[in-house]
């Protein structure tokens, strides 16, 4: 406990909220073994009591950049004062309603504002569908978003008399959430074996990932080459499949893995040839995140389905939608009697306060030069990785937008992983959370998310300090 100007009311300091942390709570993807020695834990739990643009205060008045934008969701600064201002406004009209019967303004102009600035395809030939994305069904978190989309795609077939198509098609290292539906479709091992008996059995197909490329062998030529995978798949299992489902252009929780954008045309080729949807996971590359505000934008298409959510409402509150076609809207739209509707739905489904924060959100992209200024930042983050290229432990440095990731391996040229008992990852994260630089590494994968407002002064700190970090993780 530190003291107060008055020294009868001590002020409680981080260790302080640490104990009792501790006494009640259980954190996500956490081993809680790893927190259970306050002076001496494996991994140091850090009570935050504030935040301030790109940076987190902890009750000592500690400051931490924040790197990985806490888990991938803030854009523009913690208590960014105009979706805090917009929130609290909403605050006094309407905090939140049923969404079965009833809408309200925030929900519905933001429906009309995603739809506005969603990816849209390249001009269809004469006389084939239009594929723009023209319907909003709301969620409340990521996982839920691509629940949504996978039963709403399951539903569409059925609905248009082809019930046996009741299987996916996913790529592997891909990553989407951990919902048993979610999960069903995930391919890290990590969170998928343990609960292998309850999840269903997609038909998974070798990643595009750029780290597997050949040779003298380009990232473009290499994500072409591997749509020969997901051809041989579809032409084998097309009239049982419901949906194809990726994460376009980075794999985030599977370590970062990322390939070129010629791969997401020729999958929205492949999947209208042989009649199967598109489902795009945009939870964690939406929103500017890959150097356009949609990724799919990079492949000049568009998907049946449009999951989003993370970025979407600044960090500040959960919440996600799923973009779809008219056509598939049209698809439930019968009398009730006929069974189609899509019987889906949440509590908290179109929250006011989550709308009118996400209505800001998007606010802050139409009014500022946001893309711009992300594209400048990427390639000051991306002069200064150059030098780790040469590190004798690093074997990749990628980048795609405002996401970088530097991959740790014990050998080079052989491209040997350090063992993963080791946790050489977690060595980096202690040196750099002592230094000030919140890092969380995927794995022996050091990687960068940060908010948009970070300055080029705070990702030389960043850049500087994962750098120490590395040397002291790689160390015999």
């Amino acid at each position: 406990m530190t003291s107060s100007p008055d020294s009868r009311f001590p002020v409680p300091d981080s260790r302080h909220w640490a104990a009792r942390d501790l006494a009640v709570l259980w954190h996500p993807c956490t081993q809680m073994r790893d927190h259970a020695d306050l002076d001496g834990a494996r991994v140091p739990l850090t009570p935050i009591a504030r935040g301030e643009g790109a940076w987190l205060i902890d009750h000592d008045g500690k400051r931490y950049l924040d790197a990985v934008s806490s888990w991938w969701t803030n854009l523009f600064g913690h208590a960014n004062p105009r979706i805090g201002a917009a929130i609290k406004d909403q605050l006094d009209r309407l905090e939140h309603v049923i969404f079965a019967g009833f809408s309200h303004e925030p929900g519905i102009r933001l429906a009309e504002e995603l739809l506005r600035v969603a990816p849209t395809p390249r001009p269809a030939p004469q006389g084939e569908e239009d594929r723009r994305l023209a319907r909003v069904f709301y969620g409340d978190n990521g996982s839920s978003a691509i629940e949504i989309a996978l039963k709403m795609s399951f539903h569409y077939w059925r609905n248009c008399g082809k019930s046996d198509k009741v299987k996916f098609v996913a790529l592997t290292g891909g990553y989407h959430g951990e919902t048993l539906g979610a999960l069903g479709v995930t391919d890290v091992p990590l969170y998928r074996t343990t609960y292998a008996p309850l999840l269903s059995e997609p038909i998974f197909v070798a990643s595009p990932d750029c780290y597997e490329r050949e040779a003298g062998e380009d990232r473009e030529a290499h994500s072409l080459r591997k749509l020969a995978d997901m051809r041989a798949a579809l032409e084998r299992h097309a009239h049982e499949v419901g949906a194809v489902i990726v994460e376009p252009l980075v794999q985030c929780a599977g370590g970062m893995r990322m390939y070129h954008p010629a791969y997401l045309a020729g999958l929205r080729n492949l999947c209208d040839e042989f009649e199967v949807h598109l489902i795009a996971d945009e939870i964690a590359v939406g929103f500017g995140r890959t150097g356009t505000l949609f990724a799919c934008e990079q492949a000049g298409i568009s998907p049946d389905f449009l999951c989003l959510s993370k970025g979407i409402t600044g960090g500040f509150l959960p919440f996600s939608a799923v973009l779809t076609t008219s056509r598939v809207y049209d698809a439930f739209y019968a009398e009730y009697a006929a069974g189609k509707a899509f019987l889906h739905s949440h509590s908290y489904t179109g929250n006011a306060l989550a709308c009118r924060a996400a209505l800001e959100t998007l606010a802050i992209f139409r009014d500022e030069p946001v893309i711009e200024r992300n594209r400048m930042l990427a390639e000051r983050l991306r002069e200064r990785l150059v030098p780790l290229a040469a590190h004798a432990h690093v074997a990749e440095v990628r980048q795609t937008g405002m996401i970088a990731a530097m991959e740790l391996v014990r050998d080079k040229t052989a491209r040997t992983p350090f063992a993963s008992a080791e946790r050489r990852g977690l060595r980096a994260y202690r040196h750099a959370l002592a230094q000030g630089v919140l890092l969380r590494p995927l794995g022996d994968v050091i990687y960068f998310m940060p908010p948009y407002i970070v300055t080029p002064e705070e990702i030389d700190f960043m850049v500087d300090v994962a750098m120490r970090s590395i040397d002291v993780a790689t160390a015999a």
